[in-house]
């Protein structure tokens, strides 16, 4: 079949395969459209709740990216274990929950417990990944994940774009709830998870009929091929319980009514029970490969785990960074921008403006990460592809660095004041948010379409990994962005794209057969 034909196959609805795609993406956007329903409302919450701070939304944040971390890896085991299906269907069902709790909660405990929870609804995207890998071929594999991963990813833009409309024009003046209008289009967003988490269970199968897809006996750590692949597995794993102590000591930090949120005593605890966890993932990893390696390890079964650390780095680098200043978009244009009036002297940059701008960073996935795994299909070489949008994401975030300038400290903050005045600038800068975001989402793609080709049996878990350090990236990046101001956190995540292009270029491989039918 000629490439000008496969193309228009992704919108073929007579194909089972186009079929689950589509409703498969479909989830995915679900899942990031709840994930994602604070940013747009952060401002809100602010004039509605009295005592909520700044400080305490930054601290949601990176809440909000945090048991995303282990559930990722949880999650890739189970699919590999049960399918993808009933996986999807429970976690949209079972997250709306916590979804519901936010939304009327009224003490930060409660705000802060029930966003930790949340955020375990954005492993949602791995379970697509092997959903997709097991009805497409591997020339086409490229396209279709990108195809599922970019279409599912606006799921956090058409949060930013609608929440705010929704909770003004839909619950505030149409049903007249007031200032508490924001709750309830918070609760009406988790709704959709649950109901459309039933409905996912009927509309698809784990795989064609007469193509049955490998399980795994077991959900149980990663199986290696060497013993230098097993030092690696273990050194990368143990930056995914890192990650959840540095959260727990920026949280540790936070002081509500003069009292920290976490004592030191109960920081300790958790400090030991991560500790702990390693411990024992340790253990079971080599309870479960070093016979396996001793036996010897048949050919066919070998793959380059080097590779799998590569596509770590990206992912921390390309989809961290997405996830943070997704999260602090919003504000950042509404502080900056916050002085800009039209010609009529009136304010230009509202809550619902700020958001419908932020929302252009996400808005690009429509095209750019389908095209991220397009350009891998069709450059021939997939690394090579990889290296060239890890550089754009650098010069791209470079870009956003310079949209503002700084200005004056005004109650110790760094205040951001826009580099040049005028409603031209407010244009330049969401053209340059495009630009970067384009390679953001381009990179994405090209990261899983070279996932499914390293190890088909465990491509649930190594993209649980790979989506892990997405998580990873979000959280260092987000506890950065709560110690410095937006000028430099842009300066440091270009600083973090460019350390991985030179790590990619080092270990990662070409895969074998990655372009056949």
């Amino acid at each position: 079949m000629s490439k000008t034909r496969e193309l228009p196959e992704l919108l073929d609805f007579s194909k089972e395969r186009i079929r689950v795609l589509h409703y498969t993406w479909v989830a995915f956007f679900i899942t990031f459209y709840v994930w994602f329903n604070m940013a747009p409302m952060a401002t809100t919450m602010l004039k509605s709740i009295g005592w909520l701070t700044r400080e305490h939304l930054k601290v949601l944040a990176i809440s909000n990216v945090a048991l995303t971390i282990p559930a990722r890896i949880i999650i890739g085991a189970l699919i590999d274990r049960y399918g993808p299906r009933i996986v999807f269907s429970g976690l949209m069902i079972i997250m709306a929950i916590p979804g519901w709790f936010f939304a009327f909660g009224d003490t930060f405990t409660q705000l802060l417990i029930s966003r930790l929870i949340l955020g375990s609804i954005g492993a949602g995207f791995v379970v697509g990944i092997k959903m997709v890998a097991n009805w497409f071929p591997p020339k086409m594999i490229g396209r279709a994940e990108g195809f599922y991963a970019g279409w599912g990813n606006f799921g956090s833009a058409w949060a930013a774009m609608t929440l705010p409309w929704v909770a003004i024009t839909v619950f505030k003046d149409y049903f007249g709830l007031g200032e508490e209008a924001w709750r309830y289009a918070l609760a009406f967003n988790a709704g959709v998870s649950f109901v459309y988490g039933i409905i996912y269970y009927f509309l698809v199968t784990d795989h064609p009929v007469d193509k049955p897809v490998l399980k795994t006996k077991k959900a149980q750590p990663m199986m290696v091929t060497s013993y230098g692949d097993l030092i690696q597995y273990l050194v990368w794993s143990f930056p995914l319980m890192g990650a959840m102590g540095v959260l727990a000591w920026r949280i540790g930090g936070i002081k509500v009514d003069g009292i920290a949120l976490i004592s030191p005593q109960i920081l300790t605890i958790v400090y030991t029970m991560l500790a702990l966890i390693y411990i024992a993932h340790v253990i079971k990893t080599l309870q479960i490969n070093l016979p396996y390696l001793k036996a010897g390890v048949p050919e066919k079964e070998k793959y380059n785990w080097s590779s799998v650390a590569a596509l770590n780095s990206t992912y921390f680098a390309n989809f961290g960074s997405e996830l943070a200043v997704v999260s602090m978009l919003p504000m950042f244009f509404e502080t900056t921008f916050s002085g800009l009036t039209g010609s009529d002297g009136n304010y230009i940059m509202t809550a619902t403006m700020a958001g419908l701008i932020a929302s252009s960073f996400a808005f690009v996935n429509l095209f750019a990460r389908p095209l991220g795994g397009l350009l891998s299909d069709t450059m021939k070489n997939r690394k090579k592809t990889m290296l060239f949008y890890m550089v754009g994401i650098a010069f791209g975030f470079l870009g956003m660095a310079h949209i503002g300038t700084w200005g004056p400290i005004v109650n110790g903050v760094q205040t951001i004041v826009p580099t040049f005045d005028g409603t031209t600038w407010l244009i330049a800068s969401i053209v340059i948010t495009i630009f970067a975001s384009m390679f953001v989402q381009g990179a994405e793609g090209a990261t899983f379409a070279v996932i499914p080709m390293i190890n088909k049996k465990m491509t649930g878990q190594i993209a649980g990994m790979a989506g892990a350090y997405g998580n990873v990236g979000a959280v260092i990046y987000l506890v950065v962005y709560s110690l410095v101001d937006a000028k430099t956190f842009f300066f440091i995540i270009a600083g973090g794209a460019f350390i991985s292009f030179f790590y990619c270029w080092a270990f990662l491989e070409e895969p074998k057969d990655s372009f056949v039918d």
